[in-house]
C-alpha cells in the first residue's frame, strides 16, 4: 500500500470543512498509513474528538497541557513520531498563526516545534481567501516550505460559490500520497493516452473495445506524482481525472491521433510518450448518417473497413522523437508477439499483459519489453503497478538502468 509504514499527524482546525476529515482520515489507514488527530478547541465544536478515535483506534488528543504524556510535552513528542502533519481544514486564523509563528495551542505549538514537512489543506468563505491578509500569510507560508493542499473553487458551506472550499477527501488522499513520491520524473513532460476509442457505425452504432482506462489513469497519476508534467488523451471513459492532469477527450482513432500531434507541435519539448490506450486497428469508412434500419431481406448492412492511423509508430518514427512506451494485449505467444510489436514499431519499451483477462480489472500483472530482454512485474493493483512502470522509465531515461 502507498502509505504503509507512514505515521501520519492529522491536524484539525475549527472549520465547518472538519467533517470531510473524518472520510481522510479513514482513506489515510486505508492506504497503509497510521494516523494521530490533533484537535484545536473549534475543531471539536464541528465534529467531536470521539469521532476520530473511532476511526483512528488512537486517543485524540486536544490540549497542550495534557499530562498523560510523561514528560508533559505533547508539541514534542506528537511531532516527533509523524513523518508529516497534514492539517485539514486549515482555517484563515491558522494560517495567520503558522505564517507569524504563533503557538497558543496544542496544534500551532507542535507545527512550530515540528521536525518534519507540514503540508495545510486552506478551507474558509471566497471572502477570506482573497483577503490580502491570507494573501500575504499564505505567500509567507509558501516562502517557509510549507505546502498547500488546494483550495478550489466551488459551492461553500455559506451558500456562496468560489475559491476557498477544502479539496475533497479523494484528492488530499491523492496529494498526500504524492507528497512521498520520489520526484524522479521532476521537470518531465510526460503525454499519455488511454482507454478505449469508438469507430462510428451510425449515429447510434459503433465499434470499440472493453478498455476502462484504469491503466492509463493510474500512469499518468503515478508520472504526475513523480513530479511529471502530465496531459492524458483519453477515450470514452468516466474515469475521474487524476489531480494536476491535463486531459483532452476524444472518441475516435483520428482524434486521438490528431490530439496527440496537437501537442506535440505545441512547441514543448515532450520526454516520453506512453501508448496505453487501445486505439482500434479498423474505421468504418462509409458510416452512415442516419441510424440504419433492417432491411426487409434480412441481409446485414455491408460495411467498408480502412486502416486507422499507428499512433505510436508515427510518434516513434518523429525526428527527436520522445521515449515511447507501447502497451500490448496479446492472445497467444505474448512474448515473442510483443518483442515483434515492438520492433516494428521501433520503440524502446514495450509493456506487455500477461493474461487475456485485463480489461476492467484493478489488478494486473505486465511483462516489460526492451533490448536488454524480459523484467516481469507481478500482480499487482494497476495503481501499484504503475508507480513501478514510472519508476523503470525513470531510471531508463536517466541512464540507471
Amino acid at each position: 500500500m502507498e502509505l504503509s509504514n507512514r505515521h501520519i499527524l492529522l491536524g484539525i482546525t475549527g472549520g465547518v470543512a472538519a467533517y470531510k476529515s473524518a472520510q481522510f482520515a479513514r482513506e489515510l489507514q486505508r492506504h497503509g498509513a497510521s494516523v494521530q488527530v490533533v484537535m484545536t478547541e473549534a475543531a471539536t465544536r464541528f465534529v467531536g474528538p470521539v469521532t476520530f478515535q473511532a476511526l483512528t483506534g488512537r486517543r485524540v488528543y486536544t490540549d497542550q497541557w495534557d499530562a498523560s504524556i510523561p514528560n508533559n510535552m505533547a508539541h514534542i513528542e506528537l511531532s516527533r513520531e509523524a513523518d508529516v502533519i497534514v492539517i485539514a481544514p486549515t482555517t484563515a486564523d491558522f494560517i495567520a498563526k503558522l505564517a507569524n509563528g504563533l503557538a497558543d495551542d496544542l496544534l500551532s505549538t507542535l507545527c512550530i516545534a515540528r521536525a518534519c514537512p507540514l503540508l495545510v489543506a486552506p478551507a474558509m468563505n471566497r471572502e477570506m481567501w482573497a483577503n490580502p491578509a491570507t494573501q500575504r500569510n499564505v505567500a509567507q507560508l509558501v516562502a517557509d516550505g510549507i505546502e498547500l493542499l488546494g483550495p478550489e473553487t466551488g459551492d461553500q458551506a455559506c451558500g456562496e460559490t468560489g475559491m476557498g472550499r477544502m479539496l475533497e477527501p479523494e484528492a488530499l488522499l491523492e496529494r498526500t500520497i504524492g507528497f512521498f513520491v520520489p520526484k524522479s520524473l521532476q521537470g518531465r513532460r510526460v503525454l499519455i493516452t488511454a482507454g478505449p476509442t469508438f469507430e462510428p457505425i451510425d449515429p447510434v452504432r459503433g465499434i470499440t473495445n472493453l478498455s476502462s482506462g484504469k491503466m492509463g489513469f493510474a500512469i499518468a497519476r503515478a508520472c504526475q506524482q513523480a513530479g511529471a508534467q502530465v496531459t492524458l488523451i483519453a477515450g470514452a471513459t468516466s474515469l475521474p481525472t487524476p489531480l494536476q492532469v491535463e486531459r483532452m477527450n476524444v472518441s475516435t482513432a483520428r482524434q486521438m491521433f490528431d490530439a496527440v500531434n496537437q501537442v506535440l507541435a505545441d512547441g514543448a519539448r515532450t520526454d516520453v510518450f506512453i501508448s496505453v490506450a487501445a486505439v482500434a486497428d479498423w474505421r468504418v469508412e462509409n458510416a452512415s448518417e442516419s441510424k440504419l434500419k433492417k432491411s426487409a431481406d434480412g441481409k446485414p448492412p455491408e460495411l467498408q473497413f480502412a486502416e486507422n492511423p499507428d499512433i505510436l509508430a508515427s510518434v516513434a518514427a518523429r525526428e527527436n522523437a520522445p521515449y515511447c512506451v507501447g502497451f500490448a494485449a496479446e492472445s497467444e505467444d505474448l512474448e515473442r508477439n510483443a518483442q515483434q510489436k515492438r520492433l516494428r514499431k521501433r520503440v524502446p519499451l514495450l509493456v506487455a499483459n500477461i493474461g487475456q483477462a485485463t480489461f476492467g480489472r484493478d489488478d494486473n500483472e505486465l511483462l516489460l519489453i526492451d533490448e536488454h530482454g524480459t523484467q516481469k512485474l507481478d500482480r499487482a493493483s494497476k495503481d501499484a503497478l504503475a508507480s513501478e512502470l514510472t519508476r523503470e522509465i525513470a531510471k531508463r531515461l536517466n541512464g540507471t538502468r
